[in-house]
């Protein structure tokens, strides 16, 4: 999985998620909840949680937010009563897309999610159509430039699973989901510290667009992502600039 534009293809990604911060804070407190109603509000015993409050503090959000979150999981607080659901499909030239939901009303988030694929080129598929193509991870992405073999010693000694160079230099490690935080720790302690990193459901192979079919799913993924109860949007696509 190499490529020239690799690096570029993730700073725009990165930039992309940068310019639509206003929606994280509603988007980590829904994951927050359900985590800590699904496996309890101990952080050290439910290893979800964990992820989501990290995320959460790395979000730089208050803390009375993200307990209160936690509270409403646990039942200590009143809240809305969240159900997880996913919806797959296929996009522009066929890439595949993975939208996952938290929502308090399924009827609702369905139309929606069916809406946004019809209205931009796309195709709501069957569950399970696409999400063989997937691999729950995570991963961390570090700039061109770096000491390839220093970093694949340090992120094997940490526990990664998987160390993946580009052609461009940059390079990925790949982690377990769970042990995603403790491997970006023990890397940040011995001076190596991730441009980009996330628990994703990343691709097994990806389709490269471009032009006007890289254009056309951007708004595929731009529409999908702009639903109110839409948590998170997976794709094979790779967009050229």
């Amino acid at each position: 999985m190499a490529g020239h534009s690799k690096w570029a293809n993730i700073q725009h990604r990165k930039g992309r998620q940068d310019a639509k911060r206003g929606k994280i804070f509603t988007r980590l407190i829904k994951e927050i909840t359900v985590a800590a109603k699904m496996g309890g509000g101990d952080v050290n015993m439910n290893p979800r949680l964990r992820l989501a409050v990290d995320k959460a503090k790395a979000e730089s959000m208050p803390k009375d937010n993200i307990e209160n979150a936690i509270k409403r999981g646990t039942g200590q607080l009143e809240g809305v009563d969240y159900v997880e659901c996913r919806y797959e499909g296929y996009g522009i030239g066929g890439a595949a897309v993975m939208v996952d939901c938290l929502t308090d009303n399924k009827t609702r988030t369905v139309a929606d999610v069916r809406h946004a694929f019809s209205k931009y080129g796309g195709n709501m598929g069957t569950d399970g159509c696409v999400a063989f193509q997937f691999t729950h991870c995570g991963y961390l992405v570090f700039a061109p430039g770096l000491d390839e073999d220093a970093l694949m010693e340090a992120a094997l000694e940490s526990g990664a699973e998987d160390v993946v160079s580009h052609d461009d230099g940059s390079m990925e490690v790949i982690t377990s989901p769970y042990e995603f935080t403790d491997v970006k720790e023990a890397l940040e302690a011995k001076g190596f510290k991730a441009e980009m990193g996330e628990v994703t459901m990343k691709p097994q192979n990806e389709t490269e667009l471009s032009g006007d079919d890289a254009a056309r799913m951007q708004k595929l993924l731009d529409a999908l992502e702009d639903l109110d109860d839409v948590q998170e949007v997976y794709t094979s696509a790779v967009m050229d600039e």
